[in-house]
């Protein structure tokens, strides 16, 4: 009898769930995504500053991942649909571990372009199989707690980049990037056995509920809310710890400690937000963590107490990868029992994501230096981007 399918005491839901699938979806969210994106943050200074790339080049580097995630997230369902959904998982999760490795040889701008390009790729890949793959398995009662325990990968990730890394760091920067490679090698053996078979049946047959009459409406107005959403988040997924440094005088260290707290709100906010779609239903948990999202960037306008910016941090930190499980479950919610529907959508939508997202980037950097580096400009634009994705919803609400 298999891990996932073995025998326990309690409520029937949790005997049902696979969790030996949950972890090697835990595995896959934290190699491809995790790691093989936030790691690259606290890269950045050493990069420059042990001379392996001028500042200039870091930042073209940096975007290599976010355009290849867009690619990645472009092909996958081809790619799934032709190699199968767990090989392709399995294949993507070992090229990411060899990326890791890879980037300890800086041979040149190309290379490291090249490996820094295939790790978005394969975390694009990953994002949108990882769901389409192991969803069906899960029982519907139970998939916002198993959506968030998949993604929370991603916390963990963006908390590792506040602490992993430096202590690698302490054996220099090939070191670190060899580290990164073993740690992903280890999760990749991890997760090998865990995947279901391919072709399985789902763990509970699809629902006969009434499907929504018009779910191609509400898809596109998701469509629209997660690509603002996408823009809401970069400010503060750029430019918090350099806002406590320089912004509020505090210096690097104490900016290098509001950024774990962010880290530390990224570890609660895949499966608190899971939960709370669960609980309340994934719509209405969606606007009302969207708002507190707005009111919290609000926030960051009106008060220098350290207190609070550090309360806020935390709550900032919830929501890059929190809103991922949940936008995923109400995918699922507006097309009920349909797995390819539901597929097909959750590519859309990520792709819709990552092309806002590198394109905020972008615009926010320019908007940053234009600006002469007024951070409150940033974090207005951030909240307006998110009051923008409750005001689309509103106004679909009041045309029907």
């Amino acid at each position: 009898m298999s891990p996932s399918m073995s025998p326990s005491h309690g409520n029937p839901a949790l005997r049902a769930m696979p969790w030996a699938a949950v972890l090697a979806g835990l595995c896959a969210s934290l190699v491809g995504i995790g790691l093989a994106r936030f790691a690259y943050t606290p890269l950045l200074t050493p990069l420059i500053d042990e001379g392996w790339f001028a500042a200039d080049q870091v930042v073209y580097l940096s975007a290599a991942n976010l355009g290849g995630y867009l690619l990645g997230a472009v092909l996958a369902r081809a790619v799934g649909r032709r190699f199968g959904p767990v090989r392709v998982l399995k294949v993507t999760m070992l090229l990411t571990a060899l990326s890791f490795f890879a980037c300890a040889f800086p041979l040149s701008n190309s290379w490291f372009f090249l490996w820094r390009l295939l790790s978005g790729v394969t975390g694009g890949i990953i994002m949108i199989l990882v769901a389409a793959t192991l969803m069906p398995h899960i029982p519907p009662r139970r998939r916002g707690l198993a959506s968030g325990a998949i993604f929370l990968g991603l916390g963990l990730g963006i908390a590792g980049s506040g602490t992993l890394v430096p202590l690698l760091l302490h054996w220099g920067l090939q070191a670190t990037w060899l580290g990164l490679g073993a740690v992903a090698l280890a999760l990749v053996g991890l997760s090998w056995s865990g995947w279901p078979r391919e072709g399985g049946l789902p763990a509970s047959p699809p629902p006969v509920t009434a499907i929504p009459a018009k779910p191609g409406k509400a898809l596109t107005v998701l469509y629209i809310q997660y690509g603002l959403m996408a823009v809401g988040l970069v400010p503060a997924m750029m430019f918090l710890a350099d806002f406590v440094a320089r912004g509020l005088g505090q210096g690097v260290h104490i900016g290098s400690m509001f950024w774990v707290l962010y880290g530390g709100g990224a570890l609660l906010g895949p499966m608190l937000y899971g939960q709370l779609g669960d609980k309340l239903g994934t719509g209405r948990a969606l606007r009302w963590l969207v708002a507190v999202q707005a009111l919290m960037l609000g926030t960051l306008l009106l008060t220098h107490s350290l207190w609070w910016v550090a309360v806020v941090s935390v709550v900032l930190g919830t929501f890059p990868p929190g809103m991922v499980p949940l936008v995923l479950n109400r995918v699922h919610d507006l097309l009920p029992g349909d797995h390819g529907a539901q597929a097909a959508a959750w590519s859309r939508a990520t792709a819709t994501f990552a092309l806002l997202q590198a394109l905020a980037g972008y615009g926010y950097s320019f908007l940053f230096t234009a600006s002469g580096n007024n951070y409150w400009l940033l974090f207005a634009c951030s909240s307006g981007a998110l009051v923008g994705a409750l005001a689309v919803e509103a106004a679909s609400l009041l045309k029907r």
